[in-house]
């Protein structure tokens, strides 16, 4: 009778027993750091129709919902979607279209990647990227005499990893109408015995551009797609690039409303007057995958090419102050027209001279608005006073790349002296003003990995871990800091922290899952963690074998 009774109760309490609710998928098994408000954690949550529908434990979210699909983490770190605030997506992809000088450490070395791919291609102009004279014994310049011997009759163009410098032959030279009488304002085309080295810096680089063969939509969706993929396997849900033309943002629309490219992406414009028509005219804008809501304009070059806009000569070259690629007044004009827009202004900053023209030109454009959100991209080296520019009701960010720190620290004071360095790659410094700081890595000048942001950002050492106690440590941050840095704060600077940046009730479902507690293991573990799988909209887009 008992046994009868207990069965009976069963089925009653089933009877009485509400409904599941409908949801496609549940994570399981993980710890979840949310970075909300508290940044709390969890180790379950549930999707419905791309969206994040419920945070907390497995046993009460299995018993409340019917889910579709289940992803066990087996025990593995949930983060938001990682985003990536500056980088060049698309100069990505083009670039493993040709020449990869990445990693090289002699000029004899470019020689030979140079020659082994036009062995292989056989293409009518050679394009590379990637050489960096800052890490050969000899860092002065190359000139293009060997170029000339190794390719007297096919254009060669080779950039210098951070985009600002070209070593070019004199074929390339010619076709561009390059000689030693060419003057471009806001770069240099350098000379030795007064004639061209094959050394191009900044605003003339673009007379080299403008004879490259033309790239097709084929070549230009290959790209996109083949730099998409070693995105989504960092672990990146987001990226912002950092300078697009109209065809291209286009293109990526396409793409996206296909359901070909997943990646979801902030569009800076290209600065270009045809661009300004266009875009001011149109607005913003927005789908779910594609925002494009900012210009991204340059005020002066690179330090590493000694292009960088300072305010006093460089220390390792008196006489020269770097320059910039457009003037104090050109910035202000520029800063006036797109005030009276929604659109937000993202400027290139480096030098100190360059940072407080920006600054300047941003402050007086703004007055009277608030939440205006306009970036300084790198905001590099700043003077001392400069930094209470940050200070104001949001209307100016600060967005940084933690590894060109690491990348420059070896030769940055040799360029500035020991007192402008104390302004240099200040992350702490302009977190504080500014209330949140957005981080991403310029790929490809840097490495695309975001595991190499954080450890950056949190220990100041490169991956061979020098220097042992840290470069300008004061200016670290908390890895909670750098966190929000990839996430929540990044998504701020794009006006898209209500949809995005951290795992909440609401927002989308993008979040990566890491083979390793970036929180928690060995500062010296950080940047061995891989990323486990990507999602976005809730759609597992990539998973390690």
């Amino acid at each position: 009778m008992k046994k009868l009774f207990s069965i009976l109760f069963a089925v009653t309490l089933l009877s009485c027993a509400p409904d599941k609710l409908p949801a496609d998928l549940l994570i399981k098994n993980a710890t979840i750091y949310t970075v909300d408000n508290n940044f709390s954690t969890a180790s379950a949550l549930v999707v419905k129709d791309g969206k994040i529908i419920e945070i907390g434990l497995k046993p009460e979210l299995e018993l409340k919902y019917k889910i579709k699909e289940t992803y066990d983490a087996k025990g593995n770190t949930v983060v938001p979607g990682l985003i990536d605030a500056h980088a060049h997506l698309y100069g990505l992809g083009l670039g493993l279209q040709n020449v990869n000088l990445i990693g090289t450490k002699s000029f004899e070395e470019i020689l030979g990647r140079v020659v082994a791919f036009q062995e292989t291609r056989n293409v009518p102009y050679v394009i590379g990227r990637g050489w960096d004279q800052n890490d050969w014994d000899d860092k002065n310049f190359p000139t293009k005499k060997e170029l000339d011997s190794l390719f007297p009759e096919t254009p060669v163009a080779l950039q210098r990893v951070d985009g600002h410098a070209y070593l070019v032959n004199s074929k390339a030279l010619e076709l561009a109408g390059i000689n030693s009488k060419t003057k471009v304002a806001g770069g240099e085309v350098v000379l030795e015995n007064g004639e061209p080295t094959g050394i191009i810096i900044d605003a003339p680089m673009r007379l080299i551009r403008k004879t490259f063969p033309p790239i097709t939509s084929e070549v230009s969706t290959e790209a996109l797609l083949e730099a998409e993929k070693i995105c989504l396997q960092y672990g990146l849900t987001t990226v912002d690039d950092a300078g697009l033309g109209r065809n291209i943002i286009e293109l990526i629309d396409t793409l996206q409303k296909e359901g070909k490219f997943k990646l979801r992406m902030y569009a800076m414009v290209s600065n270009t007057p045809k661009n300004r028509d266009y875009y001011l005219n149109k607005g913003i804008y927005k789908t779910d995958r594609l925002n494009v809501r900012s210009f991204k304009v340059y005020a002066d070059g690179a330090l590493g090419s000694r292009g960088a806009a300072m305010r006093k000569p460089y220390s390792d070259m008196p006489h020269h102050f770097g320059a910039m690629i457009a003037t104090a007044d050109s910035l202000k004009y520029l800063a006036e027209k797109l005030a009276a827009s929604e659109f937000q202004m993202n400027t290139h900053a480096i030098g100190d001279s360059a940072n407080i023209a920006v600054l300047r030109a941003y402050k007086k454009a703004l007055e009277g608005q608030t939440d205006r959100r306009w970036r300084v991209e790198h905001a590099q080296i700043i003077s001392a006073a400069d930094f209470d520019y940050f200070n104001d009701n949001n209307n100016i960010l600060p967005s940084v790349q933690p590894t060109h720190a690491t990348s420059d620290m070896y030769w940055a004071e040799d360029r500035v002296g020991a007192e402008r360095i104390k302004g240099a790659y200040a992350y702490k410094e302009l977190l504080n003003k500014a209330g949140s700081i957005a981080l991403g890595t310029d790929f490809p000048v840097e490495q695309v990995n975001p595991m190499y942001t954080f450890y950056a950002a949190v220990a100041r050492k490169d991956l061979e871990n020098y220097p042992a106690e840290g470069f300008q440590m004061k200016d670290a941050l908390t890895r909670e800091e750098a966190l929000r840095g990839m996430t929540i704060w990044a998504a701020f600077a794009n006006f898209e922290e209500d949809e995005k940046g951290s795992i909440e009730v609401g927002k989308f479902a993008d979040f990566t899952i890491l083979d390793k507690d970036i929180m928690k293991i060995e500062e010296s573990e950080i940047p061995n963690t891989k990323v486990v799988a990507t999602f976005i909209n809730g759609e597992l887009v990539y998973e390690a074998e």
